[in-house]
């Protein structure tokens, strides 16, 4: 029986296992869900792998209190090369439960499409590694790591940190970091650059405290009306990102998006321009993009005649491969302060950084992968950027430098991750997961 025939004969399981995994409501944030329940997808998890030859798996303690589950499966072939597998159990929150259309912790299908939370990210992910491996059987010619983190969506670093206190647990030659996709149902990709970022949040004082707008104003300094004079300053008239210091007009020189593609993975209203000069995926993964996620002042309902007196913002700065996080961070913080009218006070709060990553991508296993993919949906390897940030991947590329990483998976841009009515195409799962066994034995003859 040929690889393709046992993935398709496993797809009933995956379904299965699929439900099981995304009913048990793996969110990472005690605030919000047990921890319990972490721990049950953890064991799960566990479970599964120990089953399929991963006979040393446990659960590794991270230092922000979550659980790795890690194991190793060894090759009887004494010069085979090590591949590690990644993905993580845990999940987002369902956000707002009245705007999905299934229950979150369900999984539902719904015009071929599985619903539920987490079913691209990343548990689809997971699902994905274990039919690759039950159609591989015994014969699997690499010695294979695992490493499925339960904290990748709170961003707290518990596995970042574990790498580098453990480096020769997960050393591999080739790491497939499981938590993208492809470029659309049936279109094979890897990701190959991600964009770093830079949070912070301006605050701006004008006055000591409210005054009345009517006695006072035209003449008193106005802080909500100076923010927002500071924030039109981020972008000019066409959408570009325009801080002074950050190159606004590099290009991307891999896979285009087809900008009516984005119209509609974004949902974007009709008449509404796309923002930028630059194509698509210049805007996205060759150029910094700024983003303002929310700002501090009185909300209309409840809003007195008053002068605002101190106004906040939160920004977010996404950056691409060759700006480093520091030197954007000192460009935003001065372009802030230098736009800032009237003499108001302002300060600036740096919340948190994170480098972008450009994935080397001549090696033997990227070879392998394209010819995998190839194989399986009959069109090229397709690279992508992405405009999140994976702060693990540079963990990885600066502790096993000798190492490829090659970031593939299951969420396309309609699995909306992250949001309500988040899914997965089967199709993704077994087409992955057919690229992965076929990747798997590609890898071991190139090497050898």
């Amino acid at each position: 029986m040929d690889l393709r025939t046992r993935v398709t004969e496993l797809m009933p399981r995956a379904r299965e296992e699929l439900a099981e995994l995304v009913a048990i409501k793996s969110v990472a944030d005690s605030r919000q869900f047990p921890p319990e329940e972490c721990h049950r997808a953890a064991q799960w998890v566990l479970e599964r792998f120990s089953v399929l030859g991963f006979t040393d798996t446990r659960l590794a303690a991270t230092s922000d209190g979550s659980n790795a589950v890690v194991g190793s499966r060894p090759c009887a072939h004494a010069d085979a090369p090590t591949v590690l597998l990644y993905a993580h159990y845990d999940v987002q929150p369902p956000l707002d439960d009245a705007a999905w259309r299934t229950q979150p912790f369900q999984l539902t299908e719904r015009d071929g499409r599985w619903y539920g939370r987490g079913t691209a990210d990343c548990k689809g992910n997971i699902i994905m590694h274990l039919i690759a491996l039950r159609a591989l059987g015994q014969d699997v010619p690499v010695n294979l790591k695992l490493v499925v983190e339960g904290s990748e969506e709170q961003g707290t670093g518990g596995l970042e940190s574990f790498v580098v206190d453990n480096p020769d647990l997960l050393r591999a030659d080739a790491i497939l970091v499981c938590d993208t996709g492809n470029a659309a149902v049936g279109q094979p990709a890897a990701t190959v650059s991600l964009r770093g970022m830079v949070n912070v949040v301006v605050t701006v004082e004008a006055l000591a405290s409210e005054v009345h707008s009517g006695m006072f104003g035209g003449a008193a300094p106005d802080a909500l009306a100076a923010l927002v004079a500071i924030l039109a300053t981020l972008r000019d008239h066409r959408g570009n990102t325009t801080i002074r210091g950050l190159d606004n007009t590099q290009t991307w020189s891999g896979e285009l998006y087809p900008p009516d593609q984005f119209r509609a993975d974004t949902t974007a209203i009709s008449g509404v321009s796309l923002l930028g000069d630059g194509s698509v995926s210049d805007m996205l993964w060759a150029r910094p993009a700024v983003t303002i996620l929310g700002i501090d002042c009185p909300p209309v309902v409840g809003s007195a005649s008053a002068i605002v007196p101190r106004a906040s913002a939160r920004l977010n700065l996404r950056i691409p491969p060759g700006m480093s996080p520091e030197s954007a961070k000192v460009a935003l913080d001065e372009h802030l302060r230098a736009a800032a009218p009237w003499g108001v006070r302002v300060s600036v709060e740096t919340e948190a950084t994170g480098e972008p990553f450009k994935a080397e991508t001549d090696g033997p296993a990227y070879t392998a992968m394209a010819a995998a993919m190839q194989e399986v949906f009959d069109r090229p390897m397709a690279t992508l950027g992405q405009g999140g940030s994976i702060p693990l991947c540079n963990v990885f590329a600066d502790t096993y430098p000798g190492a490829e990483l090659i970031l593939i998976g299951v969420e396309e841009p309609q699995a909306l991750i992250h949001a309500p009515n988040e899914s997965v195409d089967p199709r993704e799962i077994s087409g992955m997961a057919l690229t992965e066994a076929l990747f798997l034995q590609r890898y071991a003859a190139a090497v050898r």
